[in-house]
């Protein structure tokens, strides 16, 4: 009896912002993940989808996870790959508000939360950015405290500042 409910390919790799793992379903890339760690990579990725069937595909994943270190590395150009974005409906709703972030601009957590109609989901949105599986294509670095300071990132403060600033210059 198979009690997988999909299919998870993904690659890992390297990156300037250390170890990447990237994840596709059928829909498109449904995780990507930064670390200093494959191991605890694998970890997370089997916490996101404990009832996935993960396959390495190192091989076959080389074009996509091509484009995503190149969307790394050069954020301006955009993502030229199909996103799986997974969440509830509020989740979605931050994650599209973070997306329509410009490449090089910031916002505060409260910022978001006005412009989704409740000014008071202060805690929700960063909720919702802690919740991001997405590194760098849904840009939750791209948020910061309201006195402009750099506040949690799930895969690091440091990456989250090379990130902004990689972005400030581009």
């Amino acid at each position: 009896m198979n009690t997988y409910s999909e299919n998870i390919q993904y690659a890992m790799g390297l990156c300037t912002l250390g170890n990447i793992l990237v994840a596709s379903s059928e829909k498109g890339i449904c995780a990507i993940f930064l670390g200093d760690d494959g191991e605890a990579l694998m970890n997370e990725l089997r916490t996101a989808y404990p009832r996935a069937r993960l396959t390495d595909q190192q091989h076959t994943m080389q074009s996509l996870m091509e484009k995503v270190v190149t969307f790394i590395d050069t954020p301006e150009t955009g993502v030229t790959f199909d996103l799986d974005i997974r969440g509830t409906d509020f989740q979605q709703r931050v994650w599209q508000a973070l997306i329509a972030i410009p490449t090089g601009e910031i916002r505060t957590y409260q910022q978001i939360a006005t412009a989704l109609g409740d000014a008071e989901a202060v805690r929700a949105v960063a909720g919702a950015c802690a919740a991001n599986v997405l590194a760098v294509a849904v840009p939750c670095h791209r948020v910061v405290r309201k006195d402009g300071s750099l506040s949690g990132y799930r895969w690091g403060i440091e990456r989250k500042r090379q990130l902004l600033d990689q972005e400030a210059r581009a």
